[in-house]
């Protein structure tokens, strides 16, 4: 699920609590007197605000590098860096040119594998999707043969009519039509939103057109794994335009299932999902006036929060912040990508989104310039959840070059 990406690091809070813990204690007075006493954030002020948090963040997470060119220890699968290294290079002073992060690249480089993937052991599908958006990023054309490698491999792991699964599974089979067109973990492992969400994100921006034929079979996938009866023929399917984790194998959802009011078992929507899916549905292509896009965004606004992963608190009150910084990410390519600055919720307030995510996130800013949250899905690794929040504070900055606040 959303926070599922968080498995790429595989590495116990152990490993960096002793030396986190001191870097924290270490921030100078200095320093931390300076993020304490920055002012409100403004639509007037909004883009300041967001670079200093991102040159913080950023220095943050500098820090860390490795010797050899990794932004995590060696337990670290490469989806880690790659997120850290596509921060860098979407602020614009920093480029590939800049020793650290060539070093970064070629680390990230160096676990490409014959087939083109870019991982280590496991979850093949997030680390080279995210790999291939970092390449992406960095806009170096040096990179173009392991970018296309990697994209070439990306395009492999999507349920087609030509795939078969790891026990014969195969979506000619009418209990695996719910397949096409997602990404699972590996080769060919369930699909999942979560791993779909992050596929579409790299063909999106390695310059896949939305007419490319796999973002029309994921198209499917993703219709498939939302609560909109209209147009998912699931079993399961409700009516309140949000999204779960999968569609396939009867359904799933990591906040939970209940028994709707005709016996039907139902999976509840929640706030990460849904923007993975609302963000996938217009890469697909699909427009404001399509009834899926309509009915997410319906969802989206009744449960306007930044305070917690909405959704989640109805399955598990103490759930509710699980995945805040992965939200925030899917959420904020979302909401770019619907080119909207101002939403207007269920009560009628309007909410400016660049606004508002920026101020929440400068107020959960840590002295030493990092993020963390909760330990389920590695949030409290501080590397990763600045990533997150740099990525997402890197979006509000290109929405406000279109679309300044007012």
């Amino acid at each position: 699920m959303i926070g599922q990406i968080s498995k790429i690091i595989l590495i116990s809070s152990a490993v960096l609590a002793a030396p986190l813990a001191q870097v924290w204690a270490d921030a100078p007075a200095s320093q931390q007197a300076a993020v304490q006493a920055n002012p409100p954030v403004t639509a007037a002020n909004v883009g300041e605000r967001a670079q200093q948090l991102i040159e913080q963040g950023l220095a943050f997470v500098k820090m860390q590098q490795q010797p050899d060119g990794d932004f995590a220890p060696p337990q670290a699968p490469p989806g880690l860096s790659a997120l850290a290294l596509r921060a860098f290079v979407l602020d614009p002073p920093y480029s590939t040119n800049d020793e650290f992060l060539k070093k970064g690249y070629d680390k990230l480089i160096s676990f490409q594998v014959g087939s083109g993937g870019i991982f280590k052991d496991a979850l093949a599908t997030y680390n080279t999707a995210i790999a291939v958006s970092a390449l992406a990023a960095a806009n170096d054309p040096s990179m173009k043969p392991e970018l296309d490698k990697a994209l070439g491999y990306l395009r492999g792991m999507q349920w087609t009519d030509t795939i078969t699964g790891p026990h014969g599974e195969s979506i000619k089979d009418p209990k695996k039509a719910s397949f096409e067109g997602g990404f699972g973990y590996g080769r060919h492992s369930r699909p999942d939103l979560s791993n779909t969400q992050f596929a579409l994100d790299a063909l999106h921006d390695a310059g896949v057109k939305p007419d490319d034929p796999a973002f029309a079979a994921a198209l499917r996938f993703v219709t498939r794994c939302q609560n909109f009866s209209e147009t998912n023929d699931q079993p399961w399917a409700g009516n309140d335009g949000g999204f779960v984790y999968s569609a396939g194998d009867a359904g799933d959802s990591e906040a939970g299932s209940y028994t709707g009011p005709d016996g039907r078992k139902m999976w509840r929507s929640y706030g990460s999902m849904t923007y993975a899916g609302f963000k996938s549905l217009i890469y697909a292509g699909l427009g404001p006036q399509d009834a899926r896009v309509k009915a997410a965004l319906g969802w989206i606004k009744r449960h306007w929060t930044l305070d917690e992963n909405p959704g989640l608190r109805d399955n598990d009150p103490t759930q509710a912040l699980h995945g805040l910084y992965y939200y925030f990410h899917a959420m904020s390519r979302a909401l770019a990508a619907y080119g909207e600055p101002v939403l207007v919720d269920d009560t009628g307030t309007p909410h400016d989104w660049r606004v508002e995510m920026t101020a929440k996130i400068a107020s959960l800013q840590r002295p030493d310039g990092s993020w963390a949250g909760e330990q389920r899905w590695m949030e409290d690794n501080p590397v990763l959840s600045t990533a997150y929040n740099v990525l997402a504070l890197e979006e509000i900055q290109q929405d406000l070059k279109a679309r300044p606040a007012k």
